[in-house]
């Protein structure tokens, strides 16, 4: 199961400084959960916030899309995926409970709601290392192979 895996993170659309998937530690026909740890250095850090950084939402709700939405999307498509997949965010619906701290590792968990037409919604939640709710809320999303 490794293998195929590690397979669905080589065909993320994404690359360095925007890739917020590290591994995959199950996926199926329901779901998939993902890992990703936030580098110290990363670029968004040196702004947000001066002398305190944190995580903007907007990178936490971007690391719950690629593993939860995108990486959920490719298993999804399967054989039928041939050529670099299209996607267009449609919808986020997030509530955020704690910060990330640079160099937390996080783990998302993503349910499918439904899968139809292209049209993938998945309720996501991100988990600290603690086992604490970081956010939570819904994410859909077009997906063309």
């Amino acid at each position: 199961m490794d293998k195929s895996l590690n397979h669905i993170l080589k065909k993320l659309p994404y690359s360095e400084p925007f890739l917020f998937a590290d591994s995959l530690v199950s996926v199926d026909e329901n779901g998939i959960q993902g890992k990703y740890t936030f580098k110290a250095d990363s670029y968004f850090y040196k702004g947000h916030f001066v002398g305190n950084p944190i995580t903007p939402g907007v990178i936490l709700t971007e690391c719950m899309a690629q593993i939860g939405l995108v990486c959920l999307g490719i298993y999804l498509l399967g054989d039928s995926l041939q050529e670099e997949l299209k996607i267009a965010l449609s919808n986020t619906d997030i509530d955020f409970y704690l910060a990330v701290l640079p160099g937390e590792t996080v783990t998302v968990i993503s349910e499918k709601e439904y899968f139809r037409f292209n049209k993938l919604k998945c309720k996501v939640k991100m988990l600290n290392a603690k086992g604490e709710v970081v956010c939570k809320g819904f994410i859909s999303g077009m997906l063309i192979a």
